[in-house]
């Protein structure tokens, strides 16, 4: 796991790269990596923000490197 800050973000390999969200094939720049708490424990999200600029998240462990 990545160092993460007080404020919830982790301080991921792959930030201000192109990835894949393998969920939805969608591409974008990964701009943040966020740990929320929920209930049932904390969830890791991946921000990604792809050329028309509406970001979306997916689960951190659903992005990869596109080449």
């Amino acid at each position: 796991m990545n160092p993460i800050g007080a404020d919830g973000y982790e301080d991921h390999p792959l930030l201000n790269k192109t990835v894949r969200d393998i969920a939805s094939r969608g591409e974008g720049v990964l701009t943040a990596v966020t740990h929320e708490l929920h209930n049932h424990g904390t969830v890791r999200l991946a921000h990604i923000r792809p050329a028309s600029g509406i970001e979306w998240t997916t689960a951190a462990d659903n992005i990869q490197l596109v080449p």
